[in-house]
């Protein structure tokens, strides 16, 4: 997901730089989100590693 936040990010910056703002606005707005949604996971995922899965261990 990350990967394709920052693929549609450098696509946005290359259309706006070429004066293709409705692209560029479009690529922005899918790349934002789907870095927020990259980050949410990694926190979710942060937390169980910290909280859950160390219980499984035992440690």
């Amino acid at each position: 997901m990350l990967k394709w936040a920052i693929i549609l990010a450098i696509v946005a910056v290359i259309a706006g730089a070429l004066g293709f703002t409705g692209v560029a606005g479009a690529a922005a707005g899918i790349a934002k989100i789907l870095f927020f949604l990259f980050l949410i996971g990694f926190v979710i995922v942060l937390l169980l590693g910290v909280t859950v899965f160390r219980g499984v261990t035992g440690k």
